[in-house]
């Protein structure tokens, strides 16, 4: 029997989602977030964190080529999540990345339906660390004035991305960024300009 991926699931799974949840109702904020044990590389730590909390055996999950390159990312997915990896990232409903600045453009996954808006996809970045980088101004739901937000590495165009992806709502991604030891999201709701 293969070991636990967390050390005391129930309660790491469940620290897990609360860091995720105060992590979308506040845009931009960094949070702390608990490591799953013994994640295979180039899969953070944290990353799989994300992936034991939110995957499940009706998940298709995409994996970037740094993180596709090793079975083993995959193979640990599939046991300990129980999802299906999709080599199309269109079908994915979570894409994990491991080499931000090289990561595909946004309306290559699935941007949900003017219907079915939750029907699009989540993007987990593994960045360095957070507070250095690019500075962005955010704004929206879960924001009281503005949000000064900077993480790296990200794509030379990410301000861009972001503000692309905003004027699609109620479709378009959501991004997790995931450092080391903590865990930032910025919803489809934010609007982002250059700091």
């Amino acid at each position: 029997m293969p070991a636990a991926a967390f050390p005391a699931p129930v309660l790491a799974s469940q620290a897990v989602f609360r860091a995720l949840m105060d992590a979308v109702a506040r845009p931009g904020t960094v949070k702390p977030l608990p490591p799953a044990a013994a994640a295979p590389l180039p899969l953070s730590a944290t990353a799989a964190a994300v992936a034991l909390t939110m995957l499940d055996y009706e998940t298709p999950v995409w994996l970037d080529a740094p993180l596709a390159r090793s079975p083993q990312v995959a193979d640990w997915i599939r046991l300990h999540a129980g999802a299906r990896v999709t080599s199309d990232p269109r079908q994915a409903a979570f894409a994990f990345i491991a080499d931000p600045v090289h990561a595909p453009a946004f309306d290559g996954f699935s941007l949900g339906t003017p219907e079915y808006p939750d029907r699009s996809a989540t993007l987990v970045l593994q960045v360095e660390g957070f507070g250095t980088g690019q500075r962005l101004l955010l704004a929206g739901p879960g924001i009281a004035d503005v949000q000064s937000f900077s993480a790296q590495p990200l794509p030379p165009d990410f301000p861009n991305r972001i503000a692309a992806n905003r004027a699609l709502f109620p479709r378009g991604i959501d991004v997790i960024l995931v450092s080391p030891d903590a865990v930032a999201a910025l919803p489809r709701s934010v609007a982002a300009t250059r700091g």
